[in-house]
């Protein structure tokens, strides 16, 4: 089970650089990809962390994306937020 959302890293600093990463890249990558112009509103792990503390802060490892891209990510790489393939 995952811990809560603060446990995972994603705490105040987080959302300090969040806000800073979405007003840099305010379009989502895969929307813009597409041919379309969507507003990102999650910064996507490209890599997922899995508690990495040096991956998770690596920006390199970021990505602007808005919440349909991002929740259908999430499904194809672990079963959907937090899920294992396994379990379902």
């Amino acid at each position: 089970m995952r811990g809560s959302a603060a446990a995972r890293g994603y705490d105040g600093k987080w959302r300090k650089e969040r806000a800073k990463f979405l007003k840099e890249n305010p379009l989502c990558k895969h929307c813009y990809d597409e041919g379309e112009l969507l507003e990102a509103t999650v910064v996507d792990h490209i890599v997922p962390h899995k508690g990495d503390k040096k991956l998770f802060w690596n920006k390199k490892n970021w990505q602007p994306l808005c919440k349909r891209h991002h929740d259908s990510k999430t499904v194809r790489e672990d079963g959907g937020f937090g899920r294992s393939l396994e379990s379902k």
